[in-house]
């Protein structure tokens, strides 16, 4: 009973930061081009968060396991996202953007590794994490219902605010227990040695979908006819199936957790086909569900492999930097190739690097 319990309030503070976060993620593209014309622009914009995350998740995933504590972190990560996220409502220029964009990217990565390394914990069965995490897919469909129904890119920021606020009240009543401190030297650089192969075919994956995801919200509703609660809609297909395929891994899906990230990685590529072919705004709905499965499968099967074999707040740190790195890169490429060619030439791009990325993947053995 207080596993259950403990796994609700989790749930709970999972949903509420993912909500915080996606609420804003999603439309950066169409409220950066509310301060800036230039595509290119709009991808520094877009990368900027990413790229504070990258050293922040490092930095206090490594430090979560030096303290032996994670509760801490995953409060002050409630908090200063709580007064970042609000800040955005006051920029009201580039400049502004990207200072409180670099903010809310440091606060998030103090408790993303944290947050996630609790859970597994929290848990003696591990497949049963994999139904808790999956509320972080929930919490992106509320945060994106949430900024569609809205319908005003400026209320986004308060409710993005007021959704870290509640968070921050599910952890108060979680116990914090203390784990034994990881010191040694060296840590970051053999985790990332060790799982070099499935750094970088997650890195290469997300590459290509970040770019993606910079130019398909303008896409949607420059080219293919759609409004921004359809943006909302096309979006909410991913996450809800994401939020399924996590759940279903807790109790119908007994793979490995190595095959499950080889299948994520793989099948990430039919997505961005279907994206490069379609002529309206709704026929993307079934390849974002794809690609909500694939993101179970990947980023189930990529981190519970990585705690199972290595200090857990540092290695999901890792991972969660390498997607940061990845949505540094994949805007810049996006904004660049979108300057030079057109929008569908991002989708090519993107089923080119994720093969390179399934072969890459292939070479992860289970004993990494």
């Amino acid at each position: 009973m207080l596993k259950l319990h403990i796994n609700n309030l989790v749930r709970g503070a999972t949903f509420f930061q993912h909500a915080g976060i996606s609420i804003v993620f999603v439309f950066m593209p169409i409220i950066a081009s509310g301060v800036t014309e230039s595509i290119f622009e709009i991808g520094l914009l877009v990368a900027s968060f990413s790229f504070a995350q990258i050293l922040s998740e490092i930095y206090f995933g490594r430090h979560s396991d030096r303290k032996g504590t994670r509760l801490k972190f995953i409060r002050i990560g409630f908090i200063g996202c709580a007064i970042t996220f609000g800040a955005h409502y006051f920029a009201d220029d580039l400049g502004l953007f990207f200072l409180v964009r670099v903010a809310a990217g440091i606060t998030s990565g103090i408790m993303i590794p944290a947050m996630i390394a609790y859970t597994y914990e929290a848990n003696a069965d591990k497949r049963r994490a994999a139904a808790v995490i999956s509320f972080h897919a929930l919490g992106w469909l509320a945060g994106i219902a949430a900024a569609g129904l809205a319908n005003d890119l400026r209320l986004i920021f308060l409710i993005s605010a007021a959704s870290f606020v509640v968070g921050l009240a599910f952890t108060a009543r979680l116990p914090n227990p203390k784990q034994e401190k990881e010191m040694r030297p060296g840590t970051t650089k053999n985790i990332i040695s060790k799982n070099r192969f499935l750094f970088l075919s997650l890195l290469l994956r997300h590459i290509g979908a970040t770019a993606v995801w910079t130019v398909l919200p303008i896409m949607i509703v420059e080219r293919l006819g759609g409004q921004l609660y359809h943006i909302s809609i096309v979006y909410v297909a991913n996450t809800l199936t994401a939020f399924v395929v996590m759940n279903l891994m807790a109790s119908k899906i007994n793979l490995k957790d190595v095959t499950k990230f080889k299948i994520g990685i793989g099948c990430t590529a039919f997505v961005f086909v279907g994206l490069a072919i379609i002529t309206d705004w709704y026929m993307a709905m079934p390849f974002m569900a794809l690609v909500g499965a694939t993101w179970a499968f990947l980023f189930i099967g990529g981190n519970f492999h990585l705690m199972e074999n290595n200090p857990h707040s540092t290695s999901t740190g890792i991972f969660s930097s390498t997607l940061s790195i990845a949505t540094v890169i994949g805007p810049i490429v996006a904004g660049t190739i979108a300057f030079v060619f057109e929008y569908v030439a991002v989708m090519y791009f993107a089923i080119a690097v994720i093969v390179c990325a399934f072969a890459i993947s292939l070479k992860i053995k289970q004993q990494d």
